[in-house]
């Protein structure tokens, strides 16, 4: 016999929440499944901390900054919940930001790595997000991925040293060793 998972959709899936059922989980939905986040570690919280502050000081009204709250992506069933992300200033009172709201998503990776450079790495450039950052806490690395086509993006850099810039502010710099001298 056969195991067949069950899909779910936006809908499903925000009346799910509605309902209580997922109360204290920590979830987000990818391709349809609900799937399980890891926990934040200390040095994953410290850093994220450390990254918002420094997004937030240069924001000046370009974006807004949203740390681990939904992006809606109804091409692919999926409502990932990335640690950073950086968006249209606008409200979202009445829905969460679509792909074509985003700048930049930033997922912060220990034990999530896997699950960051491979399925949400793949969910983000099908939704054409133009701008995907993982920090690899485990390597001190950053990955930058840009340029999604045809459900993959089209280059990908390593960053150990030097800055980085998102692509729709490469006025805001951030030295690369920073993300990493404290720890």
């Amino acid at each position: 016999m056969t195991a067949t998972l069950l899909r779910w959709t936006l809908d499903d899936y925000h009346t799910i929440i509605q309902s209580g059922v997922l109360v204290d989980r920590a979830v987000e939905l990818l391709k349809g499944l609900i799937v399980e986040m890891s926990p934040e570690g200390p040095l994953h919280s410290e850093l994220s901390t450390l990254l918002q502050e420094r997004l937030m000081e240069a924001a000046q009204g370009r974006y807004r900054v949203r740390m681990g709250n939904p992006i809606a992506i109804p091409e692919n069933q999926s409502e990932p919940e990335p640690d950073i992300a950086l968006v249209r200033s606008q409200s979202y009172r009445n829905t969460h930001p679509l792909p074509t709201d985003v700048y930049l998503v930033i997922e912060l990776a220990n034990t999530s790595l896997a699950k960051d450079t491979q399925e949400k790495r793949q969910i983000y450039a099908e939704a054409g997000i133009l701008d995907y950052w993982v920090v690899n806490l485990q390597q001190r690395i950053v990955l930058v991925y840009r340029h999604p086509n045809q459900g993959t993006y089209q280059t990908e850099q390593q960053f150990t040293t030097g800055t980085i810039s998102p692509l729709s502010f490469p006025d805001l710099t951030i030295p690369v060793a920073s993300l990493f001298s404290q720890f």
